[in-house]
């Protein structure tokens, strides 16, 4: 891409970022506000690695919409500091903190168990907990183990427990993963080299946990053996572009799994990519700020009724 490619790429950023900025301040309309129909209790939103960055700002601006938050995360002092920090900020904000390793099964059981005690259940569930260990030019697949255990199976983790706790109402509940266009199973410079795993990954007939799970336990053997190699993985990041194409194959796998729920049992399950976004992930180096990276997820959250399950079909299609 030259100069003026450049440029012109930049210039298309920059409109998003202006149309976005607009977007945000278009209040919901009343009767688009289905969270508030759900009383006598405010929706409970659970958003994991919560204490800082994307998940803090997902969590301030679903607080600030009414949703009761729980900030989940590892640290229990910078989940405590959150959620203190968007009580002091709104003074009408519905928020507590809770800790929560998604890489341990039984800390993700501990919270779940709490959750159904405490709130007898969720209506948005945020997976946004994720590690990287590489920046700029740099590939190292040392913690490559640590990486996939949190960003996928974590994941899959926090699904799996959190799907039964999903309260049932006629505007479904909302499953939201945070992940990257770095997942993508045939990116031109960031791609899969098998191309029967490639064309596997991008068949929905084809999809399945065993697929997906043996596609990251052959990667962490390689690892393991020291054979691993960037021409049949992904070039860049390898490591995290491999548990967020994880993510992204199985968000598409479970759509198709919920959809047949009937009327007033759906559960609507979408990921996104928050853009390269100035958070201690990016090494602050990122383009956009933290509440620019979250806006989408809390659109997916919130979406009306009819809008969400165009954007569910579109998702499978």
């Amino acid at each position: 891409m030259g100069k003026r490619g450049k440029a012109a790429a930049r210039e298309r950023r920059e409109e998003r970022r202006r149309e976005v900025t607009l977007l945000r301040a278009v209040p919901y309309e009343p009767h688009q506000r289905w969270w508030d129909g759900l009383a006598p209790a405010r929706a409970v939103a659970v958003v994991t690695g919560a204490s800082r960055g994307i998940g803090y700002e997902i969590s301030r601006q679903l607080a600030h919409h009414s949703l009761h938050v729980v900030l989940a995360s590892r640290d229990a002092a910078r989940g405590r500091d959150a959620a203190e920090s968007i009580l002091r900020e709104q003074e009408a904000a519905s928020a507590e903190w809770r800790q929560l390793d998604v890489a341990d099964a039984a800390s993700v059981e501990a919270f779940a168990a709490w959750t159904a005690r405490t709130h007898g259940g969720i209506h948005v569930l945020i997976n946004n907990a994720g590690v990287n260990f590489n920046g700029g030019a740099d590939n190292s697949v040392e913690f490559a183990e640590q990486v996939i255990e949190t960003n996928y199976f974590g994941t899959k983790r926090m699904i799996e427990a959190m799907l039964p706790l999903l309260k049932p109402s006629p505007y479904g509940g909302r499953i939201v993963n945070v992940s990257s266009r770095l997942g993508r199973a045939n990116g031109r410079r960031n791609k899969i080299g098998d191309a029967i795993l490639r064309e596997q990954l991008l068949t929905d007939d084809c999809l399945s946990e065993e697929l997906i799970d043996g596609m990251v336990t052959k990667f962490l053997e390689q690892v393991k053996q020291n054979s691993w190699s960037s021409i049949e993985w992904p070039q860049m990041y390898t490591d995290y572009s491999i548990s967020k194409l994880a993510v992204n194959v199985y968000t598409r796998l479970m759509a198709k799994r919920l959809a047949d729920r009937s009327e007033g049992q759906k559960i609507y399950i979408n990921c996104f990519c928050p853009g390269w976004v100035k958070t201690a992930m990016t090494d602050w180096e990122g383009n956009i700020s933290a509440e620019e990276g979250a806006d989408t997820g809390v659109w997916l959250a919130l979406l009306p009724h009819v809008q969400i399950a165009l954007c569910y079909l579109h998702l499978l299609a």
